[in-house]
């Protein structure tokens, strides 16, 4: 149980970490987050502080204890912006090398995600 707590733990720290440095730029409406979601993804500027937003607070569900539904909602809506950001990608410039640079998020988030079921499976 101890160490499926700690693999947890070091997966969610990491893919929380990610998506919420990930999130500020997004925040911040920068001018990286605008060339990225409009000139790369084809999405509009508004959506920028919105998905932004969005993750933190999915970052924020994630790492608070309890609140399992929560938890779930956030996951899912954290991979959500994962898909459908790598699909953008797709589809508005075919595929290209750094877009494997999407596993850096999709491991720790999947890894993170098994480890809490794991977590929540086993009795202390």
């Amino acid at each position: 149980m101890k160490k499926i707590k700690i693999w947890y733990w070091v997966f969610t720290i990491l893919f929380a970490g990610l998506m919420f440095f990930s999130a500020i730029p997004d925040v911040m409406v920068s001018k990286d987050a605008i060339n990225i979601v409009t000139d790369m993804l084809g999405y509009p500027k508004y959506f920028i502080a919105f998905i932004g937003v969005a993750k933190v607070l999915g970052v924020i569900a994630i790492l608070i204890p309890g609140f399992p539904r929560i938890k779930e909602w956030a996951y899912a809506g954290l991979f959500f912006d994962l898909i459908g950001a790598t699909y953008s990608g797709l589809a508005k410039g075919g595929f290209q090398l750094p877009m494997l640079g999407m596993l850096v998020f999709f491991i720790p988030g999947i890894l993170s995600y098994v480890f809490y079921h794991k977590k929540i499976s086993t009795v202390d």
